[in-house]
């Protein structure tokens, strides 16, 4: 049973309404986030329309602002946003789905000047607003809106997606916009790829307008735009070959563009004109093959009926790259226990593979950390100390059930810092050497490495005058 004194809204009713709002105030008091938050709770209290009103204005202020969000400040601002956004999508969508259509449009046309004034290294505020975009469309469905006035505001907010605020509005939309909503939103795009004049001055006719740099690149920009929208709504239609009439040449021979195309032509049941399409791409060395392509045409391959080949493809790109994906998709296809055997199979290629760092990554991540403390001490000396973030990961992962492999993973560091007097690294040597130091007592069998005390011996004897190491070093 829960004490008197647990945070919980019964026992906070027990205060009473007089001695609630008393604490309240105190609360909100210096801060503006709390504050902001109540008013619109006592908005509610009147209707909808005023909760619509104090969010409307607070988006106006943050919309106005050109003070710089630092780091410090993206919490708040996280929060405050997060906030708005919730009452839109509940509070005012639940009594009037219509104002919280065009509150929750006014909200993402805040984006731009948010996204002008902060740095979203980390990408909390840009959740934010993708999460506003999924309420936009489950609003938008709700309101039953005029499907053309729908398309109209889609169109002008995709012309100003200049930090991908609108990425995916055309696919949240089309439940609301429909076929007619979807046509509509095609001919605006269609249309407005005609008016080359807005953007380039000269191509209507007058002589004398010079085109500048930052007039073509907005020209690129609108067209990509154009493109864009023109594959999502032949998406949201299931118009396939809407969406391969926006690929030139060119972009049909890209091996992520062919993948593309080949699985929306399945999808439609056109597997002939899949397997066409996938062997369009470029393969050659100016076009790296990327995983969707090989992805694509295995299962390209299985539709036509071709397993054994998608099976042996597989297989080979699984030995040349070590994509986990494609030892996966091998495995799940094989009968039970061959799965097990092969799998064996494969790891033992893995201790061989040319390179050992991606080899260590593999079997780092599969797991197969047996496999990998293994290829850790018999290939120590061709562990790189430079890759460092790599291999710090590496002896985290296999300290507790393989010291002795993290142990060499450690010294292949220090011994890098110390060798190319990378004094930066010091720090990061001396807190290494700590740590094998304590992993050390917990091997067994040394060979075939000798003890911590003969190593530490070793780096004292060639590194002796490093004395900014030896400080800080244990």
């Amino acid at each position: 049973m829960a004490s008197k004194t647990t945070l919980n809204a019964k026992n906070l009713e027990a205060l009473g309404a007089e001695r609630l709002a008393a604490l309240l105030i105190d609360i909100s008091t210096g801060s503006a986030a709390n504050k902001r938050r109540l008013r619109i709770e006592l908005a509610g209290m009147q209707s909808g329309e005023e909760v619509a009103r104090e969010v409307a204005k607070r988006l106006s202020s943050i919309s106005r602002s050109k003070s710089k969000i630092g780091w410090r400040r993206v919490k708040a601002l996280k929060s405050d946003l997060d906030t708005q956004r919730r009452v839109i999508a509940e509070t005012i969508a639940g009594s009037d789905v219509d104002e919280a259509l065009e509150v929750m449009w006014r909200f993402m046309g805040v984006a731009h000047s948010v996204f002008g004034r902060c740095a979203d290294s980390n990408g909390t505020i840009t959740a934010i607003f993708r999460h506003a975009l999924a309420d936009l469309g489950v609003i938008a469905k709700a309101a039953e809106q005029n499907p053309r006035r729908l398309a109209d505001d889609a169109f002008c907010a995709l012309q100003q997606n200049d930090y991908g605020q609108y990425d995916t509005l055309i696919k949240v939309l089309a439940p609301a916009l429909g076929l007619k909503g979807l046509d509509h939103l095609k001919m605006l795009f269609v249309e407005w790829s005609k008016h080359v004049e807005d953007i380039l001055p000269g191509t209507d006719g007058r002589s004398g307008a010079r085109v500048s740099y930052e007039d073509i690149l907005n020209l690129r920009k609108r067209d990509r735009t154009i493109r864009t929208a023109l594959e999502q709504i032949a998406d949201a239609q299931g118009d396939v070959d809407a969406f391969i009439a926006q690929q030139n040449k060119e972009a049909r021979s890209e091996p992520t563009v062919a993948a593309e195309i080949a699985r929306r032509l399945m999808a439609a049941g056109r597997t002939a004109e899949a397997f066409d399409a996938i062997n369009m791409a470029d393969l050659t060395d100016s076009h790296p093959v990327p995983f969707e392509w090989e992805a694509a045409y295995t299962e390209v391959l299985e539709a036509l009926g071709r397993k054994e080949e998608a099976q042996e493809f597989r297989r080979q790109n699984f030995e040349r790259t070590l994509n986990a994906n494609h030892l996966r998709a091998f495995l799940r296809r094989l009968p039970d226990f061959d799965d097990m055997e092969a799998e064996e199979k494969a790891l033992a290629y893995v201790d061989h593979y040319p390179d050992v760092h991606r080899a260590l990554a593999f079997l780092l991540s599969w797991p197969a950390l047996d496999h990998a403390a293994r290829l850790a001490i018999s290939r120590a000396a061709e562990l790189d100390g430079d890759r460092y973030e790599f291999l710090t990961s590496a002896a985290e992962v296999l300290r507790h059930k393989h010291p002795l492999a993290s142990v060499i993973t450690l010294r292949a560091m220090i011994d890098f810092a110390l060798d190319r007097a990378r004094t930066a690294r010091y720090k990061h040597a001396a807190r290494h050497l700590a740590l094998a130091k304590r992993l050390s007592a917990a091997i067994k069998d040394r060979n075939p490495i000798n003890s911590h005390e003969d190593y530490l011996a070793g780096l004292r004897s060639r590194h002796g005058s490093k004395t900014r190491f030896w400080k800080i070093a244990v």
